[in-house]
């Protein structure tokens, strides 16, 4: 993969029953997700906008807006500006627009 592709910019909803040791697995929103008490997500916006779907306090949706950038076309580089919200990495191991497997390393 030498630049991102373009399926990656859209609304990702954490699929954790797919998870395996090391990596997360992500599908859209509108995927026909077994019941779940919350899930978390992100959104990937090709401007450079990266948005947190955390799960807050009383299990209510937070919504934390940060930044992505790349150097490779391989990873993001996350940060949270004015937040106490640590950067992180995510290298992108597979994205086909349904289906998203990331490594936090």
């Amino acid at each position: 993969m030498s630049e991102l592709p373009a399926e990656l910019f859209q609304r990702w909803t954490h699929s954790y029953e797919e998870d395996t040791e090391g990596v997360t697995v992500y599908r859209p929103t509108d995927y026909p997700f077994p019941p779940a008490r919350g899930r978390r997500g992100m959104e990937i916006v090709a401007d450079g906008t990266y948005i947190d779907h955390a799960i807050g306090a009383a299990d209510v949706p937070d919504i934390i807006p940060g930044h992505w950038s790349t150097a490779d076309g391989k990873s993001l580089a996350i940060s949270f500006p004015g937040t106490s919200r640590p950067d992180r990495r995510l290298e992108i191991l597979q994205c086909d627009g349904k289906l998203l497997k990331v490594r936090t390393p």
